[in-house]
């Protein structure tokens, strides 16, 4: 069972991972299939190290999981649950008031 703490660590987790543009594309490319750092790289037109690094914090947020196959490494989404509640996150309409005015910097 998950306690109070530990549901506020999922949930700062998986929002450290979507709040980088570069780590949701990533996230998205995956959602579709697993695949290899090189080839997210080709396809997202962007360096491998890039992607490495964002790889790796995926992975040390526990969303992504590596795969060794030989002398590459597959990265695929760490838990079906985590595919379908990303899948239904992108399902989401957001109401956004475009006049309001935030006063946090931090926030869209």
């Amino acid at each position: 069972m998950l306690t109070v703490a530990s549901k506020l660590e999922v949930m700062h987790r998986l929002g450290r991972a979507m709040a980088d543009p570069t780590r949701s594309r990533i996230l998205l490319r995956l959602l579709e299939a697993p695949s290899y750092p090189a080839a997210l790289a080709a396809e997202l037109d962007l360096t491998r190290q890039n992607v490495s690094n964002h790889l790796a914090c995926l992975r040390d947020c526990g969303i992504v999981v590596v795969e060794p196959e030989g002398r590459q490494s597959r990265y695929e989404i760490s838990d079906p649950l985590i595919a379908h509640a990303l899948s239904d996150l992108l399902q989401v309409v957001l109401q956004v008031d475009d006049a309001a005015a935030t006063h946090d910097p931090e926030c869209c």
